[in-house]
C-alpha cells in the first residue's frame, strides 16, 4: 500500500472515531483508567477478527491489503495493543466496513427519544397556518444530521398552504383524510396509506384540502452545520 493511501484519513471517519468513547484522545487512542482500557483493546480486536472472518481473509491477506505486518495485526486481534486511528483506517478501508464498527459493542449508550402518545407537545412552525395544528413525535439533539417527526392536523377551519421551503428532506405519509399536496410544479393526490420523500426546498405543501379533518405524518431531515449540504 502506498503512502498515500496509508495517509489518507476523511474527516468524516476521523470524526467517527474520535468521538466513538468517553474520555480523552491522546493523538493514538482512547485513554481511560487500566482496566476498561484493556477491555477496549480486547473488544477491539475481537471485532478486527470477526470482520476478518467474515471476509474470508487470513491473517497474512488482511495485513497485506492494510499494509501493516502480521506481528501487529495478531497482536491487535490478541488485545495486546491498542491500535492507532491511522491503523484502525487502514484495516476498516481493507476489511470495507466502517471504522466505528470496531466499536459499537463497547458504546456505553446510544440516543433515543421516547414520547408518549399522552406526552407529544404541540408546537408552532415556521408558516403555520390558520387550522394547522403540528404535534412533535420526537427531535434528535445535539447530531450534526437534525431528524424532526411529526404529525399535521388540518381541521375543518384549515386553509391551503402549499408554499413552504425548507432546507433537506421531507418524508410525507398520509393517515387520514384527502389532500392534494403540491411539490414544485407537480400535484400528488394523497389518501391514507400514500406517502411522499421530497426535496423541502422546493414549494411545497397542501394545496387543496379534499377530505377534512386530515392528519399527515411528516419526518424532517436537515444537515444542523452546513444547511446547504444536499
Amino acid at each position: 500500500m502506498s503512502d498515500l493511501k496509508k495517509n489518507r484519513v476523511s474527516r468524516s471517519n476521523r470524526r467517527i472515531l474520535e468521538n466513538s468513547e468517553p474520555g480523552r484522545f491522546d493523538g493514538e487512542t482512547r485513554i481511560q483508567d487500566a482496566e476498561t482500557a484493556q477491555d477496549t483493546k480486547e473488544y477491539i480486536g475481537q471485532e478486527v477478527k470477526f470482520w476478518r472472518n467474515e471476509r474470508g481473509l487470513t491473517g497474512k491477506r488482511l495485513a497485506e491489503m492494510s499494509g501493516l505486518s502480521q506481528a501487529m495485526l495478531t497482536k491487535i486481534e490478541h488485545g495486546n495493543v491498542a491500535p492507532s486511528i491511522q491503523t484502525l483506517l487502514q484495516i476498516s478501508s481493507a476489511l470495507n466496513v466502517p471504522a466505528s464498527m470496531f466499536f459499537h459493542r463497547i458504546e456505553k449508550s446510544r440516543y433515543v427519544s421516547y414520547v408518549p402518545a399522552d406526552k407529544r407537545m404541540t408546537v408552532d412552525r415556521l408558516g403555520t397556518r390558520a387550522g394547522h395544528i403540528y404535534e412533535l413525535l420526537g427531535q434528535n439533539i445535539g447530531h450534526a444530521i437534525s431528524i424532526e417527526p411529526f404529525i399535521t392536523i388540518l381541521d375543518e377551519n384549515a386553509e391551503p398552504f402549499s408554499s413552504f421551503q425548507e432546507e433537506g428532506f421531507k418524508f410525507v405519509h398520509m393517515l387520514e383524510g384527502e389532500v392534494v399536496y403540491r411539490h414544485g410544479e407537480r400535484r400528488f393526490p394523497l389518501k391514507p396509506g400514500d406517502s411522499l420523500i421530497i426535496d423541502a426546498m422546493a414549494p411545497h405543501g397542501p394545496e387543496e384540502l379534499i377530505d377534512v379533518p386530515a392528519r399527515i405524518m411528516v419526518v424532517q431531515i436537515h444537515s444542523r452545520f452546513d444547511p446547504g449540504v444536499r
